[in-house]
């Protein structure tokens, strides 16, 4: 049985043939860091190769789901911008490693998920949320193009009016709210999430498997090529965003809890 004992920020847990992905850094919201982020674009390969492995369900330690990027990190992405060049690399395979898992990938959003957070969300076939979860991408409210996934993802499923007015502003949105609008697929409270989660896994796993995963393969194929045509030039201005001094600016006013005065620069 294939072991996972050398993920840091990340843990796993087996019910049977239904495997459970557990970001692991409750402390931060599960923020994104460069640990988190490595770990990120291997594990998905690696659940894709457990054999023992048929329905994969993804969620987040503690009060959160994932909060998005470090704050810490975005900061050491400014002090030393090649390093953005191993993240953009990161990047590309967290997202197309999800997009390649050929096993339904529920997400149990037990709790906000922003930015990076909110693509991992979106990216699953089957999201579930309790009812106090919000979710949204405020790349550009820390002066970064939403380049790692969100700029394609959202207008896919709201469609791009929707979805430029969500990527432009930031605004979290409530689960309730997102439901109705067709982000994700339900909501339940939240005493009621692992046993809807659990449910829908149950039910997957006693499914056709041949069947299941290649309805999932021809199902996403047109997300695939949008991906492909188009993530190169999103993650590549998302690396030129991370040199201006907005980007610098919007971090300086999360440290020192205060409203960022961009200038356009």
């Amino acid at each position: 049985m294939r072991s996972y004992d050398g993920y840091k920020t990340i843990a796993v847990e087996r019910r049977g043939s239904i495997l459970t992905i557990i970001l692991d850094r409750p402390e931060a919201y599960n923020a994104v860091n460069a640990v988190l982020h490595e770990e990120l674009s291997r594990i998905f390969v690696d659940v894709r190769r457990d054999e023992d492995a048929k329905i994969i369900v993804l969620t987040g330690r503690g009060k959160a789901f994932c909060g998005g990027g470090d704050i810490d990190w975005m900061q050491d992405a400014i002090d030393d911008p090649v390093s953005f060049e191993q993240t953009a690399r990161e990047a590309k395979e967290i997202v197309f490693s999800q997009l390649d898992l050929d096993k339904p990938l529920i997400c149990r959003l037990n709790g906000h998920a922003a930015g990076l957070g909110a693509s991992l969300a979106l990216l699953c076939d089957v999201i579930i949320a309790q009812e106090n979860a919000r979710i949204g991408d405020p790349h550009v409210s820390v002066g970064l193009v939403a380049g790692d996934g969100g700029a394609l993802i959202w207008p896919q499923i709201l469609g791009y009016a929707k979805a430029k007015k969500f990527l432009f502003t930031g605004d979290m949105i409530n689960a309730v709210e997102a439901e109705r609008i067709g982000l994700i697929t339900d909501v339940v409270k939240p005493e009621e999430l692992d046993a809807a989660v659990d449910a829908l896994a149950d039910r997957l796993a006693s499914a056709p498997t041949k069947a299941l995963n290649w309805t999932k393969v021809t199902t996403n194929l047109p997300l695939k090529a949008i991906f492909h045509s188009h993530f190169d030039a999103g993650i590549a201005y998302e690396q030129m965003s991370n040199l201006s001094n907005d980007h610098q600016e919007a971090v300086n006013a999360f440290r020192e809890k205060r409203s960022p005065a961009f200038t356009g620069t």
